[in-house]
């Protein structure tokens, strides 16, 4: 019984709610904003996410290649290449974060 409920309001659930679910976190837009530019190494992107520490960039890329939006690359070299670049799910905020970038100028 219980597992009808659960899906049952999982179908409820609002759409918008579900993608802010998905790109929750102060360092998500950043990173995305970033990588939309292109492929970038991991010490590429702790340059450019200004203010974001190892740590945080670690666990938000993880958390982003988990649901999809960003794709890892390691490569077997010494020491190890990793690259970080948009799956199609991630490049398709970027007409969103695009929106967003013309309002802050215009409102802020």
């Amino acid at each position: 019984m219980n597992k009808i409920v659960t899906q049952k309001s999982e179908n409820l659930v609002c759409p918008v709610s579900k993608a802010m679910n998905l790109v929750k976190g102060r360092w998500v837009f950043p990173i995305v904003h970033t990588l939309m530019s292109g492929t970038k190494r991991f010490k590429e992107l702790e340059r450019s996410v200004e203010g974001i520490n190892t740590r945080m960039l670690v666990k938000e890329l993880k958390n982003l290649e988990a649901t999809g939006v960003v794709t890892r690359r390691c490569y077997a070299t010494v020491p190890p290449t990793v690259e970080y670049s948009l799956t199609a799910k991630g490049l398709a905020i970027e007409p969103i974060l695009n929106e967003i970038e013309r309002w802050a100028v215009k409102h802020l």
